[in-house]
């Protein structure tokens, strides 16, 4: 396990925009940010001990159930990119999760997102909770994590505010 500091968000991920993501407006499309999120849901698996092999070998895998994501800021090609995951909540087989990008080690995110993963059997498949050593890896995050402030982008609803759909 990567040696991070739990206390904090923990950045997971590193990456660049592509060429081949960006859009007709020269800005990373939307759907590349859902991409570069995945990639660090990725990467907090192999953190919490859900790596690939790991996987393979229990026979074990984790399904997005939702993903919510803001688009705070544009970002273009060649940026260079980081994702900080939170752990915001978790039980024996779900794991609610908040993850920010940040562009060339800006301070304010350029996105957001909120996900809920649930841990699998893929024998089934069917829901199962996580293995011992993972729960205690996902316990020990959430704690450190629970002394954060609130996710400022988390628990939104999407919605016009006081319209009707008139």
């Amino acid at each position: 396990m990567t040696d991070l500091n739990q206390a904090a968000p923990l950045p997971i991920y590193r990456d660049r925009v592509r060429a081949e993501w960006v859009d007709y407006n020269g800005h990373l499309r939307d759907a590349f940010y859902l991409l570069i999120f995945s990639f660090a849901t990725d990467a907090l698996l192999d953190h919490i001990g859900l790596d690939d092999a790991t996987r393979k070998a229990r026979k074990r895998s984790v399904y997005t159930l939702e993903a919510h994501i803001n688009y705070l800021r544009e970002i273009k090609e060649g940026t260079q990119v980081r994702v900080d995951a939170r752990v915001i909540a978790h039980d024996a087989k779900r794991l609610h999760l908040y993850l920010e990008m940040f562009a060339d080690d800006a301070g304010a995110a350029v996105a957001a997102s909120e996900q809920m993963l649930l841990h699998v059997d893929t024998n089934g498949p069917k829901s199962i909770a996580f293995d011992p050593d993972v729960k205690a890896r996902i316990e020990d995050i959430a704690a450190a994590h629970a002394a954060l402030p609130s996710a400022q982008y988390g628990g939104r609803v999407i919605g016009l505010a006081g319209k009707s759909n008139q």
